[in-house]
């Protein structure tokens, strides 16, 4: 696991919250935030954006991401996320944004979410064992 102090996941965890308040969610009524701590020392953070149409919705660890790449290219990786909801309930990742992560996670990213009651916090590779990946075929087959 990634040697993330308790001090910068803290500082993390508020950006998620903060990021959450400006969630747009009216029709789940579920606000979520995300910010990315990334191996260069940036912080890219991001919200839920709904649409009526649920598949077209975008959620915040994914925003955030897709901040970070638009705004200064894809090379950094992702050592930490702090995911957040205004809402108290257990809030780890969905499985689209654990793979769109896994493509920009450092080895030992970890991430922090609200669990059952108190924080959790685990490496990212626990909480996605196993992605769809790209490895390069030999162009003589």
């Amino acid at each position: 696991m990634a040697t993330i102090d308790a001090g910068e996941l803290e500082r993390l965890r508020v950006a998620a919250m903060e990021v959450a308040a400006r969630a747009y969610a009216p029709y789940s009524k579920f606000y979520v935030g995300a910010a990315l701590l990334f191996d260069d020392g940036s912080v890219f953070t991001g919200c839920n954006v709904e649409n009526v149409s649920y598949g077209l919705t975008s959620c915040a660890e994914r925003n955030a991401l897709f901040r970070a790449i638009s705004e200064r290219g894809a090379g950094p990786k992702i050592v930490a996320v702090a995911v957040a909801n205004r809402n108290g309930a257990p809030c780890p990742p969905c499985g689209a944004c654990r793979q769109v992560m896994s493509e920009f996670a450092a080895p030992d990213a970890v991430v922090t979410f609200p669990g059952e009651g108190a924080w959790e916090t685990r490496p990212f590779a626990e909480i996605f064992p196993v992605s769809f990946s790209f490895e390069p075929q030999d162009e003589a087959r």
